[in-house]
C-alpha cells in the first residue's frame, strides 16, 4: 500500500506545482485539458476518484509523462534478448 499512499500525495502536488509554474489558473488548466474546473480543484486537494483518462488529459496538458516500471516485465525482456 505504500505506493498508493505515495501516489495520493505526489499527484496533487505535481499537478499544482506544474500548473502554477505554467502560470495557469485552475480554470485555464481545466479548459486546456477539456475537463471541468472542479476536477482540477478536487485533484489538487487530494480527491482520488478521478478517472484515469481524465487524469491523463490533465497530465498531458501540463506536459507530464507517466512512466511505469515493472521488475517482472524487465526480467522477462532481458531473458528473451
Amino acid at each position: 500500500m505504500k505506493s498508493i499512499d505515495k501516489f495520493k500525495k505526489e499527484i496533487p502536488e505535481l499537478v499544482r506545482v506544474h500548473r502554477k509554474k505554467s502560470a495557469l489558473s485552475q480554470a485555464a488548466l481545466a479548459k486546456l485539458a477539456g475537463v471541468g474546473k472542479t476536477v482540477i480543484f478536487d485533484l489538487e486537494h487530494g480527491k482520488m476518484t478521478i478517472q484515469l483518462d481524465t487524469l491523463l488529459r490533465i497530465l498531458d496538458a501540463l506536459n507530464i509523462e507517466i512512466r511505469f516500471f515493472s521488475p517482472l516485465l524487465q526480467a522477462m525482456k532481458e531473458t528473451h534478448e
